[in-house]
Formats: structure tokens, sequence, C-alpha cells
């Protein structure tokens, strides 16, 4: 089955994927569908952003389509930058943003967590929304390479989310919370 992905980021259309195809999905971007649009996401929620994207796409398309709104929220900082995570600080800048406004925080007080909401319209027009949770740490420094966005921060045990192999992350994030209880309605469906 073919599903369109709300979005041309190259990096959650690969993870998508990654999690989806072994299930026999292809998951395509919305400019592999032919959908040249920019949704703006002014909602105040993970849920309503991934909601306006993935029903713009599905209003053009007609076709089964997801969409994600995701993003890191820090306790201490009483969950930013959450839904405005993507335009917190210029791109580059995002982590050394969120370090900046934790130094001198001790360790057991930089509880975070990644939230990923997906928003799936099927062929029907019904919308359903999934929310995934990853529980860590914001860690004192950047590390590892693999990964993106907030990913060298956020600190899962004793590694970071940069620091863990794709397949490793794919069987623990946020994102793939979201996409198991997806797949569990897909199979019900």
């Amino acid at each position: 089955m073919r599903i369109i992905l709300a979005t041309n980021n190259k990096n959650k259309v690969r993870e998508v994927g990654e999690i989806l195809s072994p299930l026999g999905y292809e998951v395509i971007s919305q400019s592999e569908a032919g959908v040249d649009i920019d949704v703006e996401e002014n909602g105040v929620t993970f849920e309503e952003n991934a909601f306006l994207k993935a029903n713009a796409v599905h209003k053009l398309t007609n076709e089964p389509c997801i969409a994600d709104d995701s993003g890191l929220q820090v306790d201490f900082l009483n969950g930013e930058p959450g839904v405005y995570s993507a335009r917190y600080a210029e791109p580059g800048h995002r982590c050394q943003k969120v370090l900046d406004k934790l130094k001198g925080v001790e360790y057991d007080k930089r509880t975070a967590r990644f939230v990923c909401c997906i928003c799936y319209i099927g062929k029907d027009g019904q919308a359903k929304t999934f929310t995934g949770k990853c529980e860590g740490h914001i860690g004192l420094e950047k590390r590892g390479t693999n990964g993106f966005g907030y990913d060298p921060i956020f600190m899962v045990g004793d590694k970071s989310f940069a620091e863990i192999s794709a397949e490793e992350k794919n069987k623990i994030s946020h994102r793939a919370d979201a996409l198991r209880q997806f797949e569990e309605y897909l199979k019900g469906e």
C-alpha cells in the first residue's frame, strides 16, 4: 500500500520508510506525489499541526496520507521548545540554544522527551491521531554524528540519539512509538 508522507524532509521520509516498509508499505514524500505546498503550522499542539499537514495533502491527492509533528519538550524549560522545536532558533543553533538555557542545571533536572503525533487520513477522509513519546535527558554537550535535529543533545541512558544506530533509534524513538500505534490501527482496518 502506498502512503504519502506530508513532508519533503528526506530524513523523516527515510525514517518512516525504514519503519513501515518491512510491513509492506511504500512511503513517498508529498513532492513525489506531485504536491508542492508548504502548510503553515499554526496549531498550538502537535496534534493540530499534524492534522493541518495531512489534511492539506489528502485534499489534493485523495490518497492515504500521514503527517507528523514532533518536537522536544524540556521540563526545566516548561516544555520548550515544544511545537516550536523547528523554529526555536536558526538551523544549526537549536541544540546550542537549549544547552545555553540549561547552563548550570543539574543533570537530574534536565528531563525531557521527544513527542511525535502522527495524523493519518485514509481514503474515506477520516482522521486518526497517534502520539508517541521517548523519555530522556538533555546532555551537557552535543554528542554523536548520526540523526538530525536535537538528536545530539537528547540522551537515552548513556548515549545520545546521535550516537546510536538508525536501527536502534527506530526501535525506541517517539516516531517509532507513534508508528507502532498506527501499525496496530492499520491491522484492524
